[in-house]
């Protein structure tokens, strides 16, 4: 059979003969045991190179023996497939990961640790650290050494995400009507090389990682931005007064039984109140959404400053509900307190809440007429009661300065005296003996605002003006038995609503002759829909024996229940120091 294969011809003979000769050298036992011998080697070094991982991530098999993911799998047969051909472009292709700024369970966030150069894709739907798996992408040379990414880790990475706030506000809540975060999604050196695998010997820099995460932390902050400039235009073009009321479980502001502070003319629970709904309304204009009162955000817009309620006992109202809402978002309750030490609101002519660790105060000053009360003596020599129209109250003197200051007069002006008018309006010495009550209303709010004018700088503080609250007596007034206790919804149709008060319309005419700007926070509609949010009956805990003999006769239809309706003006009164801080930055960023 050798002599045979010696002898055949070059490039010719049978292809029988050729086919014979081959198995011939086969069947040859060397030939055999060469081939059975390389075979095992081959294996052996095979299963070494698998289970045995260089430290330095070189072995392209199994960086990590907990690969889950077809993804990972493609990454690791490629990795293999360059490791044999490094000259050869890897065909398979380079899964990318994107990143997305929805709450969406298939979102991808990516990550890169600054103390270790291996790059890591970890998926935000298994966050479980059983479950992370490792995608390694090793890129080799031609040479016997193999070649990875030389990633250098940038000391301004740990600081710049450290900077980046994870602070949700109720501002960015009141954005789109979502729950919005200021986060930056910053992507990691991976995502933005991994398309880039074939290429050999790439080094990140410093330089471009730095830039890279600098810009898209910009371009995060700059959106955040948009979203709320057009917000804050929203509310600016907006009638907060023109909107119905809504039922929400959220409210009220703060825990009813709560607030120690409370009158007991306000406190309706304390007094036996059975029904809470009223509590879980809110407001809704038509043209915006109005931000839900964050304390701890109004008490930074006021640190070091005054905040100031001039007006009847339906400003103590206000007064008393943010007082309430404000104390629930200090931890030290200890260091909110009344100046002098008053635990009761009724009586004296001012009053004032220290917030000491914002070196702030919430004032009260009562005024019902917001000009003086009076006192001449009559033709008998006894003391008559008058009221100057040509005078502001005694106290004006010490709030001019305030920060911001909230007016209000009203009710006081439908009491028999006033509405009569008869021998009781004043100016200067002279007493009218009959002056209607529409034009003493008119005289008296021109004087308020013409000592605005010449007292208050406007570059320093807010002037507003709140504006009637509705009452709801039904069967006779507030001191002729009229009734509410059996109100416990709000008014659902408009036509039930009662008429604009000719004196409100006075007002608006004197505000657009000032020269100072006044918010005029019209609340008379909105107030108007609620019946259901005064004390009535439940105005006091303990009931004088002529009151228990008629409980209903004594009823309180003005004022409203705290919690109740005037958080709600505090929460429009909120919305506008929004608004004015916003207006200042833009004025600042102009100049």
């Amino acid at each position: 059979m050798a002599d045979a294969t010696k002898y055949v011809p070059i490039g010719g003979g049978n292809v029988v003969t050729d086919l014979k000769s081959l198995f011939s050298i086969l069947k040859s036992r060397r030939t055999v045991a060469f081939a059975y011998a390389f075979m095992l080697i081959f294996v052996l070094f095979t299963v070494v190179l698998a289970f045995s991982p260089s430290p330095n991530a070189s072995s392209p098999w199994f960086s990590s023996s907990t690969t889950t993911t077809p993804e990972s799998y493609k990454s690791q047969l490629s990795s293999i497939f360059s490791f044999f051909f490094p000259n050869t472009t890897s065909p398979s292709p380079v899964h990318q990961t994107n990143t997305s700024r929805s709450s969406s369970s298939n979102a991808t966030s990516q990550s890169f640790n600054p103390n270790t150069t291996t790059l890591q894709n970890q998926t935000q739907t298994s966050l479980n650290s059983s479950h992370e798996s490792t995608n390694q992408t090793l890129i080799s040379n031609t040479s016997s050494k193999a070649s990875s990414f030389e990633v250098k880790s940038p000391p301004l990475v740990a600081e710049a995400s450290s900077s980046v706030k994870n602070s949700t506000t109720h501002e960015d809540k009141a954005i789109g009507n979502t729950n919005q975060t200021s986060n930056v999604s910053v992507a990691s050196p991976h995502h933005n090389l991994s398309s880039n695998s074939s290429v050999k010997g790439v080094v990140v820099s410093n330089d471009n990682y730095t830039a890279s995460l600098a810009r898209k932390q910009i371009n995060g902050n700059k959106n955040h931005e948009r979203e709320k400039d057009e917000w804050m235009e929203s509310l600016m073009k907006c009638d907060f007064f023109d909107g119905e009321w809504v039922k929400d479980d959220s409210y009220p502001l703060y825990e009813p039984g709560s607030c120690t502070l409370i009158d007991e003319q306000f406190n309706c629970i304390r007094n036996g109140r059975p029904d809470k709904n009223y509590q879980k309304y809110k407001w809704k204009p038509k043209g915006c959404n109005l931000p839900r009162l964050d304390g701890h955000r109004m008490l930074d817009l006021l640190r070091g400053k005054r905040l100031v309620f001039v007006g009847d006992s339906l400003n103590r109202n206000m007064w008393e509900s943010l007082i309430c809402i404000l104390r629930n978002a200090v931890k030290d309750k200890s260091k909110v307190y009344e100046a002098n030490g008053r635990v009761h609101f009724r009586g004296e002519a001012s009053y004032s809440f220290i917030f000491k660790d914002y070196n702030f105060s919430v004032e009260l000053f009562v005024s019902p007429f917001l000009v003086q009360e009076w006192e001449i003596p009559d033709k008998n020599g006894k003391k008559k009661e008058t009221l100057r129209l040509d005078l502001v109250g005694r106290s004006s003197a010490q709030y001019k300065d305030a920060d911001v200051i909230v007016f209000n007069t009203g009710h006081w002006w439908t009491h028999d005296k006033t509405s009569k008018g008869k021998d009781y309006y004043q100016e200067g010495s002279h007493v009218y003996d009959e002056l209607n009550v529409l034009e003493a209303f008119r005289r008296a709010i021109t004087t308020w605002s013409r000592w605005v004018d010449t007292n208050i700088n406007p570059s320093k503080s807010m002037v507003l003006f709140r504006g009637y609250s509705a009452s709801h007596f039904s069967g006779g007034q507030w001191n002729s038995g009229g009734q509410c206790d059996n109100e416990t919804e709000p008014i659902d149709n408009e036509k039930y609503l009662t008429e604009y008060p000719p004196k409100m319309r006075v007002l608006e005419k004197v505000l657009k002759n000032m020269k100072t700007h006044v918010t005029y926070l019209n609340i008379t509609r909105m107030t108007d829909f609620r019946k259901d949010g005064h004390p009535s009956i439940y105005r006091k805990e303990k009931l004088s024996p002529e009151e228990r003999r008629s409980p209903l006769r004594f009823q309180d239809c003005s004022h409203w229940c705290l919690p109740g309706v005037p958080d709600t003006w505090n929460e429009i009164l909120y919305a506008e120091l929004l608004m004015r801080e916003y207006r200042n930055q833009h004025h600042q960023k102009r100049a």
